[in-house]
Formats: structure tokens, C-alpha cells, sequence
């Protein structure tokens, strides 16, 4: 754990014990903690599991119960199919590239609209919001191109699976199964 990394335990009556400031905190308070980039860790106080995802996983909940969800129904139900199939751990550095990437997107914009307004105010929601206003169009268009070549490069790196699969296994006997190019499945009972 890093020097400047805060050791946040949770007991068994499901409190948090922020042993920086030897205080009891909350899920905001931890929700704040990321807000401000701060390194933290969550542990189980009693086994020394470490806890932090499940914690940002509880705060993410809550946004999501909260006013305006940022994950329709279909996008949650794509992600659940994703577990336990072949493609999980690739599907999990995939969401974590893009999201890499729009957060990259998004400081450029803020500093390009640092430089609109003047560096010595920091940019205030007021701003950022009139900013977006009207960068959205533009912001909306680069986003749609982004997805629609990451979905083109998904697309071919599981054409390139598959076309591997196949020439690895072409050489393979199978019983009951003649693998030919043609559709047609040969079995025993023809032979």
C-alpha cells in the first residue's frame, strides 16, 4: 500500500474506520474520497479481506438508485452475460480502456475550456455546463466515432479469434465429425 494511501477498515456492524482521521465515515464520505482522487483501501477488519471493490460497487448502486442512472437495463443485462463467458476478463480491460479514454477526452475539454475562460477562475459547473453546451454536438459526433471504431476493432479481433481457432483445429480428427469447410456434418451412421 502506498505512503499517502488511507487504510479504511469495515467492521462487523458494517461501519467504516477511517484510520487517517480515526473517525467513523460513511459511503458518502468514501464516495467523496474518490471524487477527490485520493489512493485508498478498504479491509475487512476482522479477516484483513481486502473490501475496496465491493464498497465502490455499493456506492455505485446508490448513484444508480439515486436520480439519473448512468446504466440502462439492456447495458446491465449485456454486462451480466459477460461473466463466465470465454470473453470476461478481455470484455472487463475493454470497458476499462474506454473509460480510460473518455476520461482523457474530457480533461482535454476542460482544459481547452480553462483556456476559454481564464486560468485563474477554476471551472465551475456553471461552466463546464455552458462549455458542453456548445462543444456537445461536436463532443457527441467524436464519442460516436470512438464507439463505432472500438465496436469495428471488437468485431475484427473476434473475426481474428475465430479464423485462429479454426486453422489450429483443422488438422484434429474428431469422431462422429469430418470439420470441412462445407456446412455438411459427416457421422458414422452414413459412413
Amino acid at each position: 500500500m502506498a505512503e499517502s494511501s488511507r487504510l479504511i477498515k469495515k467492521y462487523p456492524n458494517r461501519r467504516l474506520y477511517d484510520t487517517k482521521t480515526s473517525t467513523y465515515i460513511t459511503l458518502t464520505d468514501v464516495k467523496d474520497l474518490v471524487l477527490q482522487n485520493q489512493d485508498f483501501r478498504v479491509i475487512d477488519a476482522k479477516t484483513g479481506d481486502d473490501l475496496t471493490r465491493s464498497i465502490l460497487l455499493q456506492i455505485i448502486l446508490e448513484e444508480e438508485a439515486g436520480g439519473a442512472p448512468m446504466f440502462s437495463s439492456d447495458l446491465l443485462s449485456q454486462m451480466i452475460r459477460f461473466y463466465g463467458h470465454a470473453m470476461q476478463g478481455m470484455m472487463g480491460k475493454y470497458l476499462e480502456s474506454n473509460i480510460n479514454a473518455f476520461s482523457d477526452i474530457q480533461a482535454k475539454l476542460q482544459e481547452q475550456a480553462r483556456g476559454l475562460y481564464g486560468e485563474k477562475n477554476p471551472m465551475s459547473q456553471d461552466l463546464w455546463a455552458q462549455f458542453l453546451s456548445f462543444q456537445g454536438p461536436a463532443v457527441q459526433s467524436m464519442m460516436g466515432a470512438y464507439v463505432e471504431q472500438s465496436k469495428k476493432m471488437f468485431q475484427q479481433m473476434q473475426e481474428n479469434i475465430h479464423e485462429q481457432t479454426r486453422t489450429l483445429f483443422t488438422g484434429f480428427q474428431f469422431p462422429h465429425v469430418n470439420v470441412a469447410p462445407s456446412a455438411e456434418v459427416e457421422t458414422d451412421e452414413k459412413k
